[in-house]
């Protein structure tokens, strides 16, 4: 039988330090930004020095790019328990829960939110190991694109493509409306969350009728 070895306790209390600088990194990006994120700010709430952070992260694009790769990896585990990636659900119920599950997450987490669906930090650009969840969501995604297709509810011929654009799109707007314009609202009564199921209609409806409409 094979596995992961475990830690010993050296390497527990080094990956716990990581932990925790990931997690007072996300505190300060919630107050500043996250172009106002900077390791001297976070070692001074962590009560260390500076140049200690760098035994963990050698430089603040690296923190970037581990807070990048950590809120794509809590996403897709969102919409994993969810049920919005497995093979056997039913594909509408998938969508709708898996879609009301992605918003909810981003509106919750807005600091994380901004790293990764905008461009806030001028010259960040995630590593191929960071952005790998990303490309591992936008595969389970398009899946589920394909499973509404071939159980009826988009037509036969639809663009799967431009279908998860549009879709990308609808639910992008919804969450950048919500956290531009009403943010500290709870998902269930936000201003703009609650218009998530209608957006979701309007999308169903226009892919299983108009599939390759230019």
């Amino acid at each position: 039988m094979t596995g992961v070895a475990p830690l010993d306790r050296r390497q527990r209390r080094r990956q716990e330090t990581i932990e925790q600088v990931l997690e007072v990194a996300v505190e300060v990006m919630a107050e500043h930004g996250a172009a106002g994120l900077t390791l001297v700010e976070v070692a001074r709430r962590m009560g260390v020095r500076p140049p200690s952070l760098y035994g963990y992260f050698d430089g603040k694009q690296a923190l970037y790019d581990a807070l990048f790769e950590r809120g794509w990896r809590a996403l897709r585990e969102t919409l994993q328990e969810a049920g919005a990636t497995g093979e056997d659900a039913d594909p509408i119920a998938a969508l709708r829960g898996g879609t009301a599950a992605l918003v909810r997450w981003a509106v919750e987490h807005p600091a994380h939110s901004a790293l990764m669906f905008w461009r806030p930090v001028p010259g960040f650009a995630p590593s191929a190991r960071a952005y790998a969840p990303a490309l591992e969501l936008d595969a389970d995604s398009r899946a589920l694109l394909v499973r509404l297709r071939d159980a009826g509810h988009l037509a036969a011929d639809v663009d799967i493509d431009r279908a998860y654009r549009t879709w990308t799109a609808l639910v992008g707007g919804v969450i950048s409306q919500q956290l531009s314009n009403a943010p500290g609202e709870p998902f269930e009564t936000g201003t703009f969350t609650t218009v998530l199921p209608d957006v979701m209609d309007m999308w169903l409806r226009h892919h299983r009728e108009n599939p390759s409409a230019s």
